[in-house]
C-alpha cells in the first residue's frame, strides 16, 4: 500500500474517532456518566450524528495529500457546529438556554434543529467535494505536479 494512502486510513480513522467522541459525548446520543440528555433523542439525531462521522472521516482522510490551496476551514467549521447543534438537547445547551429560556429552547430552537443538521451536512459535505476536485488530478501520483495547482 503506498504511504499517502496509508496516512489517509489512519487520518480517516482518527477523524471519525475525534468526531465521535467531540460530537456524540457531550450531546449523550454516545451514553457516558458525565452528560445526559433532558429530551430523548430520535432517529434523525443518530443519522445526522452518523453522517457527520462518515463526512469528517472523508474530509480528515483528504489530508494525507498535502496541497498547497486554500482550505475550506469557514465551511469545515460552520458545518460541524450546526450539526453539534442540531443533534444536541435542547434544554441541555446552555446557550439556547442563556438565549430563549427553557420554554423557548423547546418551542423555537428544537424545530429548527433539523434544517441545522441539513445545512451543516451540506457544509461539510461541500467541503468534502472541494478537497476531493483538488486532489483528483494527484489521485494516480504520489507527487503532486506544481503546475496543476496552479
Amino acid at each position: 500500500m503506498h504511504a499517502p494512502m496509508t496516512r489517509a486510513i489512519l487520518y480517516g480513522f482518527l477523524g471519525a474517532v475525534g468526531t465521535a467522541i467531540m460530537v456524540g459525548v457531550p450531546t449523550a446520543l454516545i451514553p457516558n456518566p458525565v452528560f445526559g440528555r433532558m429530551i430523548p433523542p430520535d432517529e434523525f439525531d443518530y443519522l445526522v450524528f452518523a453522517a457527520t462521522v462518515i463526512l469528517a472521516s472523508a474530509l480528515a482522510a483528504t489530508y494525507a495529500w498535502p496541497l498547497a490551496c486554500p482550505l475550506p476551514e469557514r465551511r469545515i467549521a460552520a458545518g460541524s457546529l450546526a450539526t453539534f447543534f442540531a443533534v444536541g438537547c435542547p434544554t441541555c445547551n446552555k446557550l439556547v438556554l442563556l438565549l430563549l429560556g427553557s420554554s423557548g429552547a423547546v418551542q423555537w430552537f428544537a424545530p429548527l434543529q433539523p434544517l441545522l443538521g441539513i445545512a451543516g451536512l451540506a457544509l461539510l459535505a461541500s467541503a468534502l467535494i472541494y478537497r476531493l476536485r483538488l486532489l483528483a488530478p494527484f489521485s494516480h501520483s504520489d507527487q503532486p505536479k506544481r503546475a496543476a495547482l496552479d
